[in-house]
């Protein structure tokens, strides 16, 4: 398509054609056939990677369509719904948000640091009130992760920004005669060593901000602490966040049967296969089990045995391109907070919004289920729904459950609740679990469908989850 530019914009071939900044992009496509809708730029930018949370990214802004409230846009909001074009590529649908983010109050920079946020749960030199900045946001909306070298313009402004892993390259020239030149790599130009003023490379969650109309460079620090220094993040924070560890102790969790472990690992499907390679290791040492590379099993869909519903279901992205990422050793850019409760307008900054309550790790013990299960806190209230369905009516009976679950849901949430504990614990004779990917995934689209979603969280208890 390089080829084609020149004839198909005759202008750039005009030598009194000027321009104070461009954004230019040559590569193939990584995800999607190449094509001229999917040619960068778009409107707002250009980008050289892939956004791996793709699917949650676009379903959640989808969820979020009803609660979303703007004096900039008034009534005609529902004309720029959906935010997002389902057709558009990974970085089109990024272009999508970043401009309703931004055409919607919020500065260019501002919408890029709320979507690809620096490293911050863990950065131990941080502030703590660019710590609040970031945490009151991640209360908002969850970020757009993946490899990415991001540029951007409004017109005005131009910048360019790094994910918070640093997998892709971005370095810099500043010229001597006042240009400002930023590539993948060196040599994308040919700059006389003796013409350049500095020189270095863009790093992991940092942004490189130019201002064409003050005719500078304005630095990562002072653009980022203006920002902080819009609200009193850290005071909302203070007052409305509810950290989970804060809450009281909730009836104590059952003892274990041991005298039906057997039953319920059947009804759950293991396999001794499953307790003695899986299970066994991570109960006697604390972590996954180390096996060799490569599997013959066969996939879920041709095996002629018994699948769990998850088995159906692989990672949808770039694998080779994407360097595994160690917890441990990566520790600065390993984020596990999950954030709890009801979402407010995502287009306003007020206090309520960060009103939820705050989990370190998405796995929860018995212990910290029970505090949820029996929340007794302003703004929160939970319901257990039973994940199960009668054994006698088959997949009839199935179906019929997952409609009563949804229901359930609705009138509960029409009644206050905003808690949704999905649960397969009372197992019986009589009664078998719905696969909780299911339950969870088909409860999920049903309030997307109802725009319903950002007003409850989902939690499950389940004897499925084997696998880290």
């Amino acid at each position: 398509l390089t080829a084609q530019v020149d004839p198909f914009y005759p202008e750039l071939e005009d030598e009194d054609m000027e321009s104070a900044l461009a954004l230019v992009h040559s590569r193939f496509s990584t995800n999607t056939f190449p094509s001229w809708e999917r040619a960068h730029p778009y409107r707002y930018i250009i980008h050289n990677g892939e956004i791996n949370t793709l699917r949650g990214n676009e379903n959640w802004m989808t969820a979020r369509q009803s609660t979303l409230v703007s004096p900039l846009w008034g009534d005609d909001i529902d004309k720029v719904m959906p935010i997002i074009d389902p057709e558009g590529s990974d970085s089109a649908k990024f272009d999508n948000c970043l401009e309703f983010l931004h055409l919607s109050g919020r500065s260019l920079a501002h919408a890029i640091l709320m979507m690809i946020p620096e490293p911050w749960s863990n950065h131990k030199t941080m502030g703590d009130d660019r710590k609040a900045f970031y945490e009151y946001h991640a209360t908002q909306m969850e970020p757009w992760d993946g490899p990415a070298s991001i540029a951007f313009t409004d017109g005005t402004t131009v910048g360019a920004i790094l994910d918070r892993n640093g997998l892709r390259p971005s370095r810099y020239y500043v010229t001597k005669d006042d240009k400002v030149i930023m590539a993948s790599e060196v040599g994308v130009l040919d700059i006389p060593p003796e013409n350049v003023l500095y020189k270095s490379r863009l790093e992991p969650g940092r942004m490189f901000l130019v201002d064409t109309k003050e005719g500078r460079i304005i630095a990562d620090e002072e653009f980022k602490q203006s920002l902080v220094n819009q609200h009193p993040y850290r005071e909302w924070l203070d007052t409305y966040l509810v950290d989970l560890n804060d809450l009281p102790d909730g009836q104590a969790p059952a003892e274990p049967d041991h005298d039906t472990v057997m039953q319920r690992q059947q009804a759950f499907g293991y396999t001794f296969e499953t307790l003695r390679f899986l299970v066994a290791p991570m109960a006697q040492n604390g972590i996954e089990a180390l096996g060799a590379m490569g599997d013959d099993t066969p996939v879920a869909v041709l095996s002629d045995k018994s699948q769990l519903l998850y088995n159906y279901f692989r990672q949808l992205f770039a694998q080779v391109t994407n360097p595994p990422l160690d917890a441990i050793r990566e520790e600065l850019v390993t984020a596990t907070e999950v954030y709890l409760g009801t979402e407010q307008n995502l287009l306003a900054d007020e206090p309520e919004a960060c009103h939820q309550i705050k989990i370190k790790l998405p796995l929860l013990t018995n212990e910290q289920l029970a505090k949820l299960r029996n929340i007794e806190w302003p703004g929160f209230k939970a319901m257990e729904l039973p994940m199960l369905f009668k054994i006698k009516e088959g997949a009839a009976g199935l179906e019929k459950a997952l409609e009563n679950l949804f229901a359930t849901a609705k009138q509960a949430m029409a009644d206050g609740y905003n808690i949704f504990i999905l649960s397969d614990r009372g197992i019986d004779s009589e009664h078998a679990p719905i696969p909780a990917l299911l339950a969870t995934g088909g409860l999920h689209h049903f309030l997307i469908r109802e725009q319903l979603r950002t007003q409850a969280a989902l939690i499950v208890e389940t004897g499925e989850a084997r696998e880290v």
